[in-house]
């Protein structure tokens, strides 16, 4: 599958899911707004046959508009005379399960006399035994002077208990979406596996064929008769056989150590390290495009002498490699409280912004096409940070392209006693 055709499937892909969860979305919230509209039209029928029943017992007729709405959850009910609390709940109450309201409910009398509402009650219909609680003051209504107000704080919950149906139904799709967003990552995560490990195979076979093509020619040289009787020429392709021999031997142990370290633990002997003179003898090896900065004052560190000599060898290797003109490489170190900060600032090529995030990344390089310019097998950098992290050190890039990289480690000056036993199985 070409890559044009997978990013349209995954752009299609999204959009479904996109689709999917809004549609579920706006009918859920047109389900609400039914149950919420048959809810008041339910609660105004309810009330109004209160009104009835408070008019009938005072031998008043009322009208058919004594029910008021001030708030989605808040209804006022005109009497048109006084009632006792006691009758006005018991008709609250039967009317309520009358229509199959069953929620709590506060209610409020009002007095025209202390102008203010009085004898207040919250009401649980579905508590057993029922409980009745002091209530909040409820907000008056100018336009009749004997009413009684009741307010439902459970509205919402109570339409959401009758919405069953709809939940179960949301909650399976967004399942489902889920599951297949999920997958959509592993696919899009393998894909860029695939890739990764596709580049490796493609990298690796190119740099095992160049020597294996040299011993090969090597090999039919030195068996002809003719090459003995130049032992000049001899000694040389002698020499090409080992030195290839050594860079075959090199590029496969990488790439084995590699496997080893995934499979078992990356193990760790921390010793007492003087980092400046670590980082003197690394000078010395690649002079004269190394140059020293030390002003740390405090340079001793717990570290694996030979994985942090790994490390400063490959991050110099790297800028050695990647550079278009005549190396410059400055190892320097500085104490920040309790850490020494070291680090490896060349004048190389640099890495674009979009590729610093995956460098340490397995197997990882930066992309240049078809051109193989510099070898490796993009496991230099991952080797670094696997150490750092072993470490429990921490490491950082800042690179501008065109203008070289600066790789820096902080490092714990201080030295617990646990730290030493604890390093040496860390992975």
């Amino acid at each position: 599958m070409s890559r044009r055709v997978f990013r349209i499937l995954i752009i299609l892909s999204v959009i479904s899911i996109i689709g999917i969860i809004t549609v579920q979305i706006v009918w859920v919230r047109k389900a609400y707004a039914l149950r919420e509209r048959q809810f008041r039209q339910t609660a105004f029928i309810a009330l109004q046959d209160v009104a009835d029943q408070v008019g009938l017992l005072n031998g008043i007729t009322q009208s058919c508009t004594a029910v008021t709405q001030l708030s989605p959850d808040y209804f006022i009910v005109n009497t048109d005379s006084p009632v006792d609390p006691g009758i006005l709940e018991h008709y609250i109450q039967n009317s309520l399960r009358n229509h199959n309201l069953i929620t709590d409910f506060e209610y409020g009398i009002y007095n025209c006399e202390s102008d203010r509402m009085i004898y207040g009650a919250f009401v649980s219909l579905n508590a057993n035994p029922q409980t009745v609680q002091a209530s909040r003051n409820l907000p008056k209504f100018s336009r009749s002077p004997y009413y009684f107000g009741i307010h439902f704080p459970s509205q919402s919950s109570f339409i959401a208990g009758h919405l069953d149906g709809w939940i179960a139904s949301s909650a399976a799709v967004l399942l489902v979406v889920l599951f297949f967003g999920y997958t959509l990552v592993v696919v899009l995560r393998q894909r860029k596996l695939t890739e990764v490990q596709r580049d490796f195979i493609n990298n690796i076979t190119h740099e095992l064929q160049t020597p294996v093509a040299t011993l090969r020619i090597a090999a039919d040289v030195l068996q002809s008769d003719a090459i003995l009787d130049q032992p000049e020429r001899h000694r040389q392709y002698v020499r090409v056989v080992q030195e290839e021999s050594l860079r075959l031997q090199k590029q496969v142990s990488s790439v084995l150590q590699l496997a080893r370290s995934e499979q078992m633990q990356f193990t760790i002997n921390p010793t007492e390290i003087n980092l400046h003179q670590l980082l003197a003898e690394a000078a010395e090896v690649f002079r004269p495009h190394v140059s020293l900065e030390l002003w740390a004052e405090n340079a001793m560190i717990l570290g694996d002498r030979y994985h942090l000599e790994n490390v400063i060898n490959n991050l110099i290797d790297n800028a050695l490699k990647y550079n278009t003109a005549t190396p410059h490489i400055v190892l320097e170190t500085r104490n920040d409280g309790d850490r020494l900060v070291w680090s490896v600032q060349d004048n190389g090529i640099g890495i674009a912004p979009e590729h610093q995030p995956y460098i340490f990344n397995q197997f990882y390089r930066v992309p240049t096409g078809n051109v193989h310019n510099v070898k490796g097998f993009g496991l230099g950098l991952y080797y670094v940070c696997k150490v750092v992290k072993a470490h429990r050190w921490q490491i950082s890039l800042q690179s501008i392209p065109g203008s070289g990289s600066i790789f820096t480690v902080k490092v714990r000056t201080t030295k617990p006693t646990a730290f030493v036993s604890k390093l040496s199985t860390v992975r």
